[in-house]
């Protein structure tokens, strides 16, 4: 295989990585933010204060886009050096991916439980966050193995 083609196939891993992580924070921060919103409205019909917080909670899945481009450079810096790993490029960035979506994606649905909880008892902000970081620690796993999975 020629050498451009390795690293095409090589780059395709990191571009994988980060797109899929970038759906997954799409499909998360929708959720959590549709969640935000109708809290919000809740408040707004009961004339309570609208928790600015719900915020916080709605963009929490945006971290995993982050964590895809992590991957994208690091792929990207490692296929430089040794494109004749190819595969292993495209499957890291693929796997790794996908597990960020997952991951964003059930982040976003456990923020919406904690918009609606917040915005209807005004307690337990740091219990949500919490959460979240569990969640969140799935993310950091993933994207730690898949690097090594490189070496």
């Amino acid at each position: 295989m020629e050498q451009e083609m390795m690293m095409a196939l090589a780059k395709a891993g990191g571009y994988a990585a980060v797109g899929l992580a970038a759906v997954g924070s799409s499909l998360g921060t929708g959720i959590a933010g549709s969640a935000a919103i109708g809290a919000w409205k809740k408040c707004y019909q009961q004339d309570k204060p609208a928790p600015f917080l719900l915020l916080a909670l709605a963009g929490a899945p945006l971290s995993q886009t982050i964590y895809g481009m992590i991957m994208l450079i690091l792929i990207n810096g490692a296929a430089q050096s040794n494109p004749q790993n190819w595969p292993v490029y495209l499957a890291v960035g693929i796997f790794g991916g996908v597990a960020q979506l997952i991951s964003a994606a059930f982040q976003g649905r456990a923020a919406a439980g904690g918009c609606n909880a917040f915005a209807e008892t005004n307690q337990g902000f740091a219990n949500y966050l919490m959460i979240l970081g569990v969640v969140e620690t799935c993310a950091i796993f993933a994207l730690v193995f898949s690097l090594l999975a490189m070496q």
